[in-house]
C-alpha cells in the first residue's frame, strides 16, 4: 500500500510539472520547420532516383522506402503495429474488348463508346432498354420518380431541368449544379443509376465522350491501354456497367433523346460482350502516428500523396518537385515539429497521423482505399483532415502579395475549422488565405480532385491546401530548383499551426452543415 501511495504520489508530481505549451513554444515548435531541411528533402524525394513515383512501380517504392525511413529516423512510429506500409491491392485493368448491338445496328469502341467502369467480364441480352431522361435523383427533382430501372439497361442524357424563367430548378438560379457540370455530373448520375439498381449506363454526353475517347484512345496507341483500380466490392454496384457515348449512338438508342426529358420503357433488341482482364499491381500507403496524451482515440490526419506520373517515352522522368513532393517532404517537417514538442513534454492532446498515400494521380486510390475499404482508425473518431497537394510554387494567374496560399473546403462541414484556420493565421503566419477555388461553382472542381476529398464525402471536415496550376504542371520541368522555398515552409507552418489547434483544443470541431454538400 505504501508503494502504490509513493507511486501515486510520483505520478501526480510528474502530471502537475506537465505544462501547457505557451505561445512561444508553440512559435519555437514550428520554427523547427525549415527552408533548409524541406530544400534537402525535395532535392532527393523529387530527383530522377525515385523515377516519377509511379504507382506500383520501382520509383514509387524507393518513395515510401524513403518515407518509412525518416518517420523511424525521427522516432515516429507506425499507426500500424510494427509495419509503416498500408497495403493498398490495386489492379491494372485492360481496356475491354466490348461488342454492343441495339436492334441489329453494331458500335464501336473509341467511335461511339468508352467504359468507364472495373466491371466484370460479361454478357448482357435485353429486350427493353429504359430512358431516364437527365438521370437526376435529387430532393428537388428526381427522374427516377416510379421508374424501375433494377437490373436494366439505362440512357440518360446530358444537362438538368429549367424553369419557365430558365432557371435551373435544382439551384433556383442560373448556376448548374452538379448534375450538369463536367466530370461532377458524369460521376452523380452513374451514383444515381448504382444506387436505383441498374445493369448498365449510357451517358450522352458529346463533348465529353469526344475529350475522353481522344485521350484514350492516345493512351492505347501509345502502349499504355491499361489503368488502376481498387478491387470490386462485393455488392450490386460492383458490377454496373458504365459507359460514355456519344451523341450519335445516343440517337439510335433513343430517337428523340435530344427534345424529350420523359423517362420512358423502348422496345429494343439488345445485347453486349464485356471482356476484360486485370493483372495485381500492389502499391503502398505510409502511415505513421504520434499518440495523443489525453484524447488518443480521436485523430487528426494530415495528408499528401507520395505518387506521381513516371517516366515518358523517351526516359524523361516526372519529378514531381510541386506536385506533390511539396506536399510530402512537408508533412516530414510538421512530423518532426510535432515530435520535438511531444519530446519536451507538449505532445498533442489528440493523436496525429500522418499519412501519405499512393495512387492520387490514378484517381484518389490510395486515399479512397483508405477510407472506404480499410480505415486504419475510426472514421467517426477523426476530428479533421488537413490535406497538401502543391504548396511549393506561385499561381503566374494570380495577382497579389506573393505569400498566399488557396484554401479550399475549410467552411464545407464546419464552421469551426474555417473560423479556427482563419484565427490561427492571423495569430501566428498571416499568409493571405484565398478562397478563389472554393467556390462551389468553379469550373475546375478542385474541392473534387485531392485526397482530402474521400474523408469530407464521409462528412469529415477537411483543408486543401493548394498554390494553383502553372506552366510545370505535369510536365518534366516540375523540378525542385523551381520551388520558393521560404513560401513553402511558411505555409507548412500554417498547416503545423492549424493541426495544433485542432489536437490540443477543449473540444473537437462539431460538424454543422449539411452531408449532402459534399456528394460528388
Amino acid at each position: 500500500m505504501k508503494k502504490t501511495l509513493l507511486l501515486f504520489s510520483a505520478l501526480m508530481i510528474f502530471f502537475s510539472c506537465q505544462k501547457e505549451a505557451t505561445k512561444e513554444d508553440v512559435i519555437k515548435y514550428a520554427s523547427t520547420i525549415t527552408q533548409d531541411e524541406l530544400k534537402e528533402h525535395l532535392y532527393i524525394y523529387a530527383s530522377d532516383e525515385f523515377e516519377g513515383r509511379d504507382t506500383g512501380e520501382p520509383g514509387q517504392k524507393k518513395a515510401v522506402e524513403y518515407l518509412k525511413k525518416e518517420y523511424e529516423k525521427l522516432g515516429i512510429g507506425p499507426v500500424i503495429e510494427g509495419n509503416y506500409f498500408q497495403n493498398v491491392p490495386l489492379n491494372e485493368v485492360s481496356t475491354p474488348k466490348v461488342n454492343i448491338s441495339a436492334n441489329g445496328k453494331s458500335f464501336n469502341y473509341y467511335d461511339d463508346f468508352i467504359s468507364l467502369s472495373s466491371a466484370e467480364s460479361g454478357k448482357v441480352d435485353a429486350t427493353e432498354i429504359v430512358f431516364a431522361g437527365y438521370g437526376i435523383d435529387d430532393e428537388k427533382y428526381s427522374d427516377y420518380t416510379d421508374l424501375n430501372v433494377a437490373g436494366k439497361i439505362v440512357v440518360v442524357k446530358n444537362g438538368e431541368p429549367k424553369d419557365k424563367s430558365g432557371n435551373n430548378v435544382i439551384t433556383g438560379d442560373k448556376k448548374a449544379s452538379k448534375w450538369s457540370n463536367g466530370r461532377q455530373a458524369m460521376s452523380s448520375k452513374r451514383d444515381a443509376a448504382k444506387e436505383n439498381g441498374a445493369k448498365a449506363l449510357f451517358f450522352v454526353n458529346d463533348d465529353l465522350f469526344k475529350r475522353y475517347a481522344a485521350f484514350f484512345k492516345q493512351r492505347e496507341e501509345s502502349g499504355h491501354s491499361s489503368r488502376l483500380s481498387l478491387p470490386r466490392k462485393k455488392d450490386a454496384e460492383a458490377n454496373m456497367y458504365f459507359f460514355l457515348i456519344s451523341e450519335k449512338m445516343g440517337k439510335a438508342l433513343v430517337k428523340n433523346i435530344s427534345k424529350s426529358t420523359k423517362p420512358a420503357t423502348i422496345k429494343t433488341k439488345f445485347e453486349m460482350d464485356f471482356q476484360t482482364s486485370t493483372t495485381p499491381k500492389p502499391s503502398e500507403n505510409v502511415a505513421a502516428i504520434i499518440k495523443g496524451s489525453e484524447k488518443p482515440d480521436e485523430y487528426i490526419v494530415i495528408s499528401s500523396h507520395l505518387d506521381h506520373v513516371g517516366v515518358n517515352e523517351k526516359g524523361e522522368v516526372y519529378n514531381g518537385a510541386d506536385d506533390d513532393g511539396s506536399g510530402t517532404v512537408s508533412i516530414l517537417e510538421i512530423a518532426e515539429a510535432f515530435k520535438k514538442a511531444a519530446d519536451a513534454g507538449h505532445g498533442p492532446k489528440r493523436s496525429i497521423i500522418f499519412l501519405n498515400v499512393t495512387g492520387e494521380e490514378k484517381g484518389l486510390l490510395g486515399s479512397r482505399y483508405y477510407t472506404d475499404y480499410e480505415p486504419l482508425v475510426p472514421l467517426e473518431n477523426t476530428v479533421a483532415n488537413l490535406n497538401i497537394d502543391m504548396i511549393g510554387r506561385i499561381d503566374p494567374k494570380r495577382e497579389g502579395d506573393r505569400n498566399y496560399i488557396y484554401l479550399i473546403g475549410s467552411d464545407k462541414l464546419s464552421t469551426e475549422l474555417h473560423d479556427l484556420s482563419e484565427k490561427v493565421n492571423d495569430e501566428f503566419m498571416k499568409i493571405e488565405l484565398d478562397y478563389t477555388y472554393n467556390d462551389e461553382n468553379d469550373p475546375n472542381r478542385f474541392y473534387y480532385r485531392s485526397d482530402h476529398y474521400n474523408f469530407a464525402k464521409n462528412n469529415i471536415p477537411i483543408i486543401f491546401y493548394f498554390n494553383g496550376t502553372h506552366d510545370d504542371y505535369h510536365r518534366v520541368s516540375d523540378t525542385p530548383d523551381k520551388i520558393n522555398y521560404d513560401l513553402l515552409e511558411n505555409r507548412s507552418r500554417l498547416v503545423f499551426h492549424t493541426a495544433w489547434e485542432l489536437a490540443n483544443r477543449p473540444e473537437r470541431i462539431k460538424v454543422d452543415k449539411g452531408e449532402e454538400t459534399v456528394k460528388p
